[in-house]
């Protein structure tokens, strides 16, 4: 059974649990899933009050979008623990002989590409929820002020984790120049999205 179809108190029991995997990758995605959660919310209850119709249509096009990358998470929850998993079997592997030894290595390069790469994707996925969210500043129900707040909060509390599981799985990208990449887009999205979640948290605990 997939990680996005346990119980809630079975999921965080695993989670609990000295099983190495889902660990923070999976947590991760699963604080992205509920940024988005919260935005689409927010932009439920604005398109759904008369008050707020000079903001429906912005609104309608957000919640659209944040509904796309809630689901773009939730598989992530899984994607992540089974990226883990194929790191862990390749490590498993014989190698006894050369030809053990060296299908070992390439699946173990080869799990550890895509324990990069799903983060990673996690990453894009939250810098386009706070890019969703700084589109929504001042555009929403007020009285959602706290439910936007958080839902930033863990959209950056996303990709700031996904960051750490791309960190750690960058020493062993065999590619330099992809490994480069990774660490310059990553970079690149983390100093954006922080400036995003810090401008939008303190305009909105001013304002309580």
């Amino acid at each position: 059974m997939k990680l996005i179809e346990l119980r809630l108190n079975e999921y965080l029991d695993i989670l609990l649990s000295d099983a190495p995997a889902p660990g923070g990758g999976s947590v991760s995605a699963l604080a992205g899933t509920q940024g988005a959660a919260l935005l689409a919310m927010v932009c439920d209850l604005t398109t759904s009050k008369a008050k707020y119709e000079a903001e429906h249509a912005l609104c309608a096009e957000i919640r659209e979008k944040a509904g796309d990358l809630y689901q773009g998470f939730a598989k992530a929850i899984d994607d992540d623990t089974e990226a883990f998993n194929l790191v862990a079997a390749a490590f498993k592997m014989p190698k006894e002989t050369d030809a053990q030894k060296a299908a070992r290595s390439k699946a173990i390069a080869d799990g550890t590409l895509e324990a990069t790469k799903v983060p990673f994707h996690v990453m894009e996925m939250a810098s386009e929820g706070l890019a969703l969210a700084a589109r929504l500043q001042n555009h929403y129900n007020r009285n959602c002020d706290s439910d936007y707040g958080v839902g930033v909060l863990n959209l950056m509390t996303c990709m700031r984790g996904a960051w750490l599981n791309v960190k750690i799985n960058l020493p062993g990208v065999k590619d330099e120049a992809l490994a480069a990449d990774f660490e310059a887009k990553g970079r690149k999205m983390l100093a954006e999205g922080e400036e995003i979640a810090r401008r939008i948290y303190a305009e909105i605990e001013e304002g309580l």
